[in-house]
Parts: C-alpha cells; structure tokens; sequence
C-alpha cells in the first residue's frame, strides 16, 4: 500500500514508518522537519510541509490508500497547543474530502474511556490533563462527523520497550487493567488496521 505519516517523527510515528517499511509498504512522511527521518532518505518520501495548512496537506494526501496518524501536542502542553489536536482534526477531515483518500487510522488517548475503573482513565485525565481530555474529545467528534473512514485508536500510557505483537485490543473500551503499551505495539495495530479494514468506524482500546 501507499501510506502517508503524520506525526511521523514522534515516537509511535517513528515506529510506523520503520514497521510498515518492513511490511513492504511505500511510506510518505509529511513533516514539519525530517529530524531523525533525513536517514531514510531515498527509502521513504519525505515531503517537508505544515499539518495544520490544509492545502499542502491535501496536495500531499493525493494518490495515497490511507493515513496514520500519531499526531498530537508535546506534554507540557503550551497555552498556544490548548486546541491543537481540534484544529489538526479540522485540518485533517477537509484535505482528505477534498481527495479521493478516505481511510485514516488516528491516535487519540485512553483518557476519553470514561467507564475505565481500573485503571481509572478518565478520572486520572480530567484530573490532572483537562485540557488534552477536551482537545482530544473535540478532534474525535470532528472525525467521527466527517464521513470517512476513520479508526481512533486510544492507549493508554506509553513506553519505549520493544515491539511484541502481544497485546490486546478492545473496541469501545480500554482493556481491563490496561494500564500500558509500547509505543511499537500502537503501531502495529494501526498499519494492520489500514491493511485490513479493520475497525472500521470503531474507537479501540489498546493495552499490553
């Protein structure tokens, strides 16, 4: 397939490039700097651009069979990020009907499963991160009204430790006790969901 990567310099993004790579996709990377990606140049497109201009965004969209996205702010979140992930959603949702790409597979946060007790995710988020539970409950209301075909993945805390293929996944809800991930088993699951079609219209729960 032919899949375009935002967020790709991040952690989970840096993980999706590299697997789908492997998986013998051709990968774009649209970026605002190629940062640790200039190395992978000749192996992937790098197209230098800003997410949040929905013209240069749906310029590189085109001819691509889908999106994943780890996009999203840097904790602190600055007052100027307040809104980040609503604005990139709107962003996102209008380059995308302007092409003829519909299929995006999109990193939320286990923080908007307000029946999780154990661990108590919403809670923990209105708590101490209010500001990313309402940007990103915005951006996923923005998705869902698009019309496309989207995935909205939610895990919960992330790590750094290697990809095990072993994890679990539940749609609507965080898995029971589902308290971490690694970043690579996140990206895993979202370039088999584009592969695949797989939960489709769905908000999915991830946990190791």
């Amino acid at each position: 397939m032919k899949l375009i990567v935002l967020g790709a310099t991040g952690g989970i993004g840096v993980e999706i490039v590299r697997q789908a790579m492997e998986r013998g996709h051709s990968i774009t990377a649209f970026v605002r700097t190629s940062g640790q990606l200039s190395t992978l140049a000749g192996r992937i497109q790098l197209i230098q651009g800003n997410v949040m201009d929905a013209t240069e965004l749906g310029r590189a969209l085109e001819g691509h069979d889908g999106v994943l996205s780890a996009f999203g702010p840097r904790l602190p979140l600055s007052k100027e990020d307040a809104d980040l992930l609503e604005r990139f959603a709107t962003t996102l949702t209008n380059a995308m009907l302007r092409t003829t790409v519909r299929r995006a597979v999109i990193v939320s946060t286990a923080f908007l499963f307000k029946d999780s007790i154990i661990p108590p995710t919403y809670l923990f988020g209105r708590l101490f991160f209010p500001s990313v539970v309402a940007d990103a409950a915005a951006m996923e209301r923005i998705v869902i009204a698009s019309g496309l075909d989207w995935t909205l993945v939610r895990p919960p805390q992330l790590t750094d430790k290697p990809q095990t293929g072993r994890y679990r996944v539940r749609e609507e809800h965080l898995p029971a006790f589902g308290f971490k991930i690694a970043r690579a088993d996140v990206a895993d699951f979202m370039i088999q969901c584009v592969e695949n079609h797989a939960s489709s219209r769905k908000i999915v729960g991830l946990s190791n």
